[in-house]
C-alpha cells in the first residue's frame, strides 16, 4: 500500500477538465496537458515572468463587455474600475463603448492618465479630498455622484462651471450578501432635503438618483423592487419641485460564480425584470422613462483572470488530506483559491482534498481545493476567475494575453518576504 492509498475520499475518474463556468471562454487544455489562455500556455507565461503572476484575457474582457451591452441596448454600461483599473484594461473597456466608474483620487487620475474621456467617467465623491474634487470639476468628469449633504456642500464650494450631479439613494432593498451590512446614500424618506441643497446650487445641475445595493446579488428581482421605489421618489421630486430627473443609474454588484454550482447574476433575466419594473413604475407615475446606467465591475473582469502560483511544499496527513504552499502574498481568507488546478500538465489520476496556504504560512487560502495526489513542489497551479479585486496581492504582476501573444502590464514589486529570503 502507497502513501496515496490512504487518501480518502479519491476521485479516480476520467481525466481533468476545465469548468466553462469559471474558466475564460477560449480556455482549453493542448497537446501536451498544458492549459492554454488566449492561445499562451500558462506555463511559459511562468516561466518567463515568475510567479506570482495574474493573467487577464483581453478576448474574455471584450466580450463580456459586449455582452453587457447586447443585453442592455438601451442602457448606458459603465465599468466599475474598482475592480481593476490599469491602462490596457481601461483602453478594452472604453474601446467596447463602456463609460467608467471611479470611486477614488487614484482610480480618477490611472482613468485620466489612461486617455478616457472625461465625459465618459462616473465619479463617487465619497470620502474624495477637495483637490479630488476640484480636478474633477477641472476636467470636467461627465457626473459626480453625491451621498451627503456634506459632499454637497464640498462640491458646490469648487465648481465653478455647470456639473451634473447624481443622488445616491439607499432604497432599503434587502440583499443576497450578508457581508453587506449597510446601503450608503440618502434613505428613502430624507431626499428631500438633499435635492433641495442641490437645486438651491446654482452649478450644480441635478440629472438622476444612483443606487448600489450591495455585492455578489444574484436575484434580479430586487432591481426591479428598487426601480419601482426609486421611479416612485423621483416622481415625488418633479411634485415637490417641479423637476423631471432624466437618469437613474442601478450599480452594479452582480454576483459571478468562482466555483461549479454559485449562484451567479442571469444577465437575460435581469434585462427582462429592469424592463418590466420600467414600464410598470413609469405607467404608475405617468413619469418618462429615464435614461438607465449599470456599473459592473467583476462581472467583466474576474472571469477573464487566471492568477498562477509555484507550488513551495507538500506534505500529507494521517487523515487523508494534502496540504501544499504556495508563493502566494495574500493575507486575506478567501474562498476562491478552492477552484485551483494544476497548469504544467493534465491531472489524470486520484484527486484528494487539500489545505492550501500562502508562503508566509499562516494563512490559509483554501481547505477544500481538489488537487492530484501526487502533486510536486516545483509544479505550476493556477487559480480561474481572479481577474477583479487585486487577488493575490496589489504587488503581483499583471500578464495580458490575445491571440497567441503575452505581454506584460504590470511589474511586480519586490516585498519583505523576498527581502527576508535573500
Amino acid at each position: 500500500m502507497t502513501l496515496v492509498d490512504f487518501f480518502s475520499p479519491t476521485r479516480p475518474g476520467p481525466a481533468a477538465h476545465l469548468d466553462s463556468a469559471v474558466w475564460p471562454s477560449d480556455a482549453r487544455y493542448d497537446a501536451e496537458g498544458r492549459i492554454m489562455v488566449g492561445g499562451v500556455a500558462l506555463a511559459d507565461i511562468a516561466e518567463t515572468y515568475g510567479t506570482a503572476a495574474r493573467v487577464l484575457d483581453e478576448r474574455e474582457v471584450r466580450q463580456r463587455c459586449r455582452a453587457y451591452r447586447k443585453t442592455f441596448p438601451e442602457a448606458e454600461i459603465a465599468y466599475a474600475a474598482t475592480a481593476l483599473l490599469i491602462g490596457a484594461v481601461a483602453d478594452w473597456v472604453t474601446g467596447e463603448g463602456l463609460s467608467i466608474v471611479v470611486r477614488s483620487s487614484g482610480e480618477l487620475a490611472a482613468a485620466l492618465d489612461a486617455g478616457v474621456d472625461p465625459k465618459r467617467i462616473i465619479l463617487h465623491a465619497n470620502g474624495l479630498p477637495h483637490e479630488t474634487l476640484v480636478t474633477a470639476a477641472a476636467r470636467r468628469v461627465g457626473r459626480i455622484v453625491v451621498g451627503s449633504l456634506a459632499e454637497i456642500t464640498l462640491l458646490a464650494a469648487v465648481v465653478t462651471r455647470p456639473q451634473r450631479v447624481l443622488l445616491r439613494v439607499c432604497p432599503g432593498i434587502e440583499r443576497d450578501s450578508a457581508s453587506d451590512l449597510d446601503q450608503p446614500g440618502f434613505p428613502l424618506g430624507e431626499v428631500d432635503a438633499a435635492v433641495a441643497q442641490v437645486l438651491g446650487a446654482p452649478m450644480l445641475d441635478l440629472i438622476g438618483f444612483h443606487c448600489h445595493l450591495g455585492s455578489q446579488i444574484y436575484n434580479p428581482d430586487h432591481y426591479g423592487e428598487a426601480i419601482r421605489r426609486m421611479v416612485a421618489e423621483m416622481a415625488q421630486v418633479r411634485h415637490d419641485h417641479d423637476r423631471i430627473l432624466t437618469d437613474l443609474d442601478l450599480g452594479g454588484g452582480h454576483a459571478i460564480a468562482y466555483r461549479n454550482g454559485d449562484a451567479e447574476m442571469n444577465l437575460p433575466e435581469l434585462s427582462a425584470i429592469i424592463e418590466d419594473a420600467l414600464d410598470a413604475a413609469c405607467a404608475r407615475q405617468h413619469y418618462p422613462r429615464p435614461n438607465v446606467a449599470l456599473e459592473p465591475g467583476r462581472g467583466i473582469v474576474a472571469r477573464a483572470g487566471v492568477t498562477l502560483y509555484r507550488v513551495l511544499s507538500v506534505k500529507y496527513s494521517d487523515g487523508g488530506y494534502m496540504s501544499v504552499v504556495i508563493d502566494s502574498e495574500t493575507r486575506t481568507k478567501t474562498g476562491t483559491f478552492a477552484g485551483m488546478a494544476v497548469a504544467n500538465r493534465r491531472a489524470t489520476g486520484p484527486m484528494v482534498t487539500t489545505t492550501v496556504a500562502g508562503r508566509a504560512g499562516d494563512v490559509i487560502l483554501a481547505t477544500d481545493a481538489r488537487l492530484p495526489a501526487d502533486l510536486r513542489p516545483g509544479e505550476l497551479l493556477a487559480v480561474p476567475c481572479t481577474g477583479a479585486y487585486q487577488h493575490g496581492s496589489p504587488r503581483t504582476r499583471v500578464i495580458a494575453v490575445r491571440e497567441g501573444h503575452f505581454a506584460q502590464l504590470v511589474r511586480r514589486e519586490p516585498t519583505l518576504l523576498d527581502r527576508d529570503a535573500s
